[in-house]
This record gives C-alpha cells, sequence and structure tokens, in this order.
C-alpha cells in the first residue's frame, strides 16, 4: 500500500463534518479565506446579538456589553494618585496616571501552554468610560479571521495606550505579540505601558486566600459571586467542537467567562489603586497592610514599608505572617539604624522557624561585633544549636536549611571559644606579669 493509500484510508476514518455555511465576503476568497464558517456561526451571532466586523482582512464578529456602576465598576475619581503610581509602575508615562487611557485585556485562546500553534479566538478588551465599564469581545468564527481580528485590536489599543492585564505580561500579550509577528502584514501597536495585576494581587491576598484566581478575587475580596463558571482548561475543546460543527451554545460561556474576567480585573485594579495611594488605615486589615508593605519594600520605598510593617503587627496577623512581618521590620529597623527596635523584635520571634533562626543569627552576630559581648552571643549560639536537636524539630523546615543554619551556627561557636581561650591566656599571662610571685606559690 502506498503512502497516498494510507492516508486516504485514515482520511475515511474521520467522522462527516457538518454543513457549512457559505461566507458572502467575495473579498475574502479572493485573499485565500476559507469560503465558508462553521454551520453555528449565523446563529451564534443571533444568540449574542453580536455584530460582523469587516476590515481589510475580512471579517470577524465583535460582542458589546456594558457594566454599571451598580456592578462596581465605576472608574477611579481623578487621576492616579503619585503614591500608588511609584508603586505601580515608577518611572511609567504620563498616560498611566490617567484611568481613561487605559485598556483591559484578556484572550482566550486554543490552548494555555502558549507556542506558535495557539490562536487567541477570542480576545476581550474593556476600558472605563462614563461611569462604568464598556467591554467589547472579538471572536474569530474560523481561524481565518486571526489576520482581521488582529488588526482591529491594534486600532483599538491605538486609542487607549496603557495595557492592563492579569498575568498578561507572561501569556496574553506575548501570545498576541507572536501572532502579529506571524501575519508579517499587521504590526502591533505596542502600549506605551503595562500595567499586570497578578503580582499586586499575590503580595496582597494570597497568604489570606491561597488561591488567586480572578474568580476567588471577586467573591472574597470584591464580594461579587459570578457564579457557575466555566473551567478554562475546557475552553479550547469547546472552540475546537464548534468549528468542527458542534453546536454553538457551549460558547455563550466562554463569552461569559470573558466578559467576567474583565469585569474582575476593573474592579481589582479599582481596589488595589485604593489600597496603594495610602489613605487613612481604617477599614484595612492586617494582611492587606502586609501585603501593602512588601509592595512597598520591594519598590525601594522603605519608609512606607516601615510605617505598614508596624501597622499590620497592630492589627490581628496570623502566627507565621505575624513572625514575617517582625522579621521584615527588624531588617528594615536595622538599615535604618534603629537597633534598638531590630534587637526587640528579633528576640520575639526566637525558635525553631525560618524567622527565629535567623533572629538568633543576628542577634550573635550584634552582640559579638557590635557590643562586644561575645559570652552572650555563645549562650544565644548554644540556645539556637539546642533548639536545632531532631528532637525539638517540627517547623516543617527543609533539612538543607536547617542543615545550613546548624553549620553556621556551629563555626560561630568554634570562633567564639577560640577567642574566648585565647583571652583566658592572655589574661593569664598579664596577671603573671603584674605579680609573679603569687603565680610561684600557686
Amino acid at each position: 500500500m502506498t503512502v497516498r493509500d494510507r492516508l486516504a484510508s485514515l482520511a475515511s476514518l474521520q467522522p462527516p463534518r457538518k454543513p457549512r455555511v457559505a461566507m458572502e465576503s467575495g473579498a475574502n476568497r479572493a485573499r485565500g479565506f476559507s469560503p465558508a464558517l462553521p454551520a453555528g456561526a449565523e446563529r451564534l451571532a443571533e444568540m449574542l446579538q453580536a455584530k460582523s466586523l469587516r476590515n481589510l482582512y475580512g471579517e470577524h464578529l465583535s460582542v458589546r456589553k456594558w457594566f454599571s456602576e451598580a456592578i462596581g465598576c465605576e472608574p477611579p475619581e481623578g487621576l492616579v494618585s503619585p503614591e500608588a503610581l511609584r508603586l505601580l509602575a515608577p518611572g511609567a508615562c504620563a498616560e498611566v496616571s490617567d484611568p481613561r487611557q487605559w485598556l483591559f485585556l484578556d484572550t482566550e485562546t486554543t490552548g494555555l501552554m502558549g507556542g506558535t500553534g495557539t490562536y487567541p479566538f477570542m480576545v476581550g478588551i474593556a476600558w472605563w468610560d462614563a461611569g462604568g465599564l464598556e467591554v467589547e469581545q472579538f471572536f474569530m468564527r474560523e481561524l481565518s479571521e486571526e489576520h482581521a481580528l488582529l488588526l482591529t485590536l491594534a486600532e483599538r489599543m491605538a486609542e487607549r495606550p496603557v495595557l492592563v492585564t492579569f498575568n498578561g505580561k507572561s501569556f496574553d500579550w506575548p501570545l498576541l505579540e507572536t501572532r502579529y509577528r506571524m501575519t508579517r502584514k499587521i504590526r502591533a501597536a505596542a502600549p506605551r505601558a503595562h500595567l499586570d495585576f497578578l503580582h499586586p494581587a499575590r503580595n496582597l491576598w494570597r497568604v489570606r486566600l491561597g488561591s488567586v484566581r480572578l474568580a476567588e478575587l471577586e467573591k472574597h475580596v470584591l464580594g461579587w459571586n459570578r457564579g457557575a463558571d466555566l473551567i478554562s482548561e475546557m475552553i479550547p475543546q469547546v472552540y475546537f467542537d464548534y468549528l468542527r460543527g458542534g453546536p454553538p451554545e457551549p460558547l455563550l460561556q466562554v463569552f461569559l467567562h470573558n466578559q467576567m474576567d474583565l469585569r474582575g480585573l476593573a474592579g481589582l485594579a479599582s481596589r488595589i489603586l485604593a489600597l496603594l495611594a495610602d489613605p487613612q488605615t481604617d477599614g484595612k486589615d492586617g494582611l492587606e497592610l502586609y501585603g501593602v508593605s512588601r509592595i512597598c519594600e520591594r519598590r525601594g520605598d522603605m519608609a512606607r514599608a516601615r510605617k505598614h510593617y508596624a501597622q499590620s503587627l497592630d492589627a490581628v496577623l496570623p502566627t507565621e505572617t505575624d513572625r514575617a512581618a517582625r522579621r521584615s521590620l527588624a531588617r528594615l529597623a536595622k538599615r535604618a539604624g534603629d537597633l534598638s527596635l531590630a534587637l526587640k523584635l528579633w528576640e520575639s520571634i526566637l525558635g525553631v522557624s525560618r524567622e527565629g533562626l535567623e533572629a538568633y543569627q543576628q542577634l550573635a552576630i550584634h552582640y559579638e561585633r557590635q557590643t562586644r559581648e561575645p559570652q552572650r552571643a555563645a549562650l544565644l549560639i548554644r540556645k539556637a544549636l539546642a533548639e536545632l536537636r531532631p528532637a525539638n524539630r517540627n517547623a516543617g523546615l527543609s533539612a538543607a536549611l536547617l542543615r545550613r543554619y546548624r553549620s553556621d551556627f556551629e563555626r560561630r561557636l568554634q570562633r567564639l571559644d577560640r577567642r574566648a581561650l585565647v583571652t583566658g591566656r592572655t589574661a593569664g599571662t598579664l596577671l603573671d606579669r603584674i605579680n609573679p610571685e603569687s603565680r610561684a606559690r600557686d
């Protein structure tokens, strides 16, 4: 059997495809686009009340949705505060301070791993306008409509130059840039600035929630409940089923999922802006203050970091977070020369934990080098080594970390013992010189 015969036999095993609806645009056929759409394309447009957008490269669907301020998507009043802007995008262009220049973006793709074979079959954008949130979704009824969709997206991005995403710096925008390059015809409208709210959300709420998925943040931070939602891993298969002639109804959930992600992103952006603007701390919980402190520290705003770490400690924090906040505040206090505060904080967290072992180490360094009290430093190290005995270890720390601290403490103790021995011999020699007769009698 020849190779052609084998391929023909394999093709015969595939199920027959359902009838497809012919496209009306002769221009698309002239440019090499597919002359047919999946059977459910027309019904999908009717159910969504979508319209077809046409440009130089063909057509694609467009769906618009308005979310009023009653939903909680009202834009921030005025410009972004300088305090929040320094933490979100230090040194960014002037447009970032104006939320009206922000364009929220979220994609639904044919794969979750990216790569050149992954298509963004739906691109959702949103912007704040007239006291609410306007959402527009572009959809490829057929993969051949990609060029048309990308051209429309580039036009929209040119209108609002600040791109806002949630994990879009590592997935959505790199994927779109790849698709633009592969067209070899359409140039991406590179954003003047790109804000991504995934990392601020992790700093602010991961300790409390564990998961920082948008649906979880909506529920526990914004107080929204999007109800039954489509699992992201299922979305590519839903689109593939539609392309093969399957019913279009499951795609309605994909459109709704994308709308909810954009709405959640806008609401989350408003909340994070308010938290980073450094208003009065009334109404903030300790974990949020701790999160703001971490963001301030990473951006180099040490004064604000110290202030918010102290405020978070005045609130009720979980035990592990309380230790972490005390360790961070002690580091900043030492850097600022406030050794009394640093010593007080280190002494409060001594124990078999990542923070407690660091506190033993820092206190030993202080007493050995700063106050010249080697006996006190040796006493602390012996106490730390006693706590590191296997019978006392139940802190969930890695064996490598425990070995590293044990080795460090043992070296310090050996050095201190040698120093004490040398000091004792020196003292004895001086005593002999001062009173040799008493030495002879002994």
